[in-house]
């Protein structure tokens, strides 16, 4: 079951959140479909975070792909959406660090803006991994915390607020993937160290 609180905050959003990013999706939607196009005709996919199904544009087509999110009023708007595309997506309100599927899963996981706002990051990262297969793919577009003067400052300043509203701010995403047991393959920044797209991988070592 979803947490009610994050739940809460974000089925009040729902009707109003493709007009809020709209911008957003337009500047980033080559990074997320070069990001979203390794998903594998063959493999088992899980998308977290599909929110109003916005990201569904930059899905290739005849994927089979298991989505996730925590707000029932974004899933609702997201229906029409799953609907048309071309492949098939199932769509679960779950909670992130909570998800009922059993262990090695999935042979992909893709998150999209998931990070800055789950309450526990590192709990999430460790279900992820859990119900990925040793080897699996973690691809994920997120907005994080930056190393860069005086911006991280102003990241600070406003994290508290944003937090009340939604996502936080100066999260430092790369290294929680890290302490979750990933190996990073690569992080390809988008704007200054921020918005960034990060791949890793659950280590084959893992396997029995």
């Amino acid at each position: 079951m979803a947490d009610s609180n994050g739940a809460k905050r974000w089925n009040s959003t729902a009707r109003f959140y493709d007009l809020l990013a709209h911008g957003a999706e337009k500047r980033w939607g080559p990074a997320k479909q070069a990001l979203f196009g390794r998903m594998g005709v063959d493999q088992k996919i899980l998308f977290a975070a599909l929110g109003t199904g916005l990201d569904i544009a930059f899905f290739p087509p005849g994927r089979t792909i298991q989505a996730i999110d925590i707000s029932p009023g974004m899933l609702a708007q997201a229906q029409s959406r799953i609907t048309a595309y071309p492949g098939a997506i199932t769509a679960h309100c779950l909670d992130i660090t909570a998800l009922p599927f059993p262990d090695a899963s999935f042979d992909q996981v893709f998150t999209s803006c998931t990070f800055c706002s789950v309450p526990d990051p590192h709990t999430g990262l460790a279900e992820l991994y859990r119900v990925m297969r040793p080897g699996a793919e973690l691809g994920m577009f997120e907005h994080t915390g930056s190393h860069y003067v005086p911006f991280n400052w102003l990241l600070d300043m406003c994290n508290p607020l944003c937090r009340h509203i939604g996502p936080e701010m100066n999260r430092d995403t790369v290294a929680n993937v890290r302490k979750a047991g990933f190996r990073i393959h690569s992080v390809e920044h988008h704007f200054l160290d921020v918005v960034k797209t990060i791949r890793a991988l659950r280590p084959e070592q893992d396997r029995g």
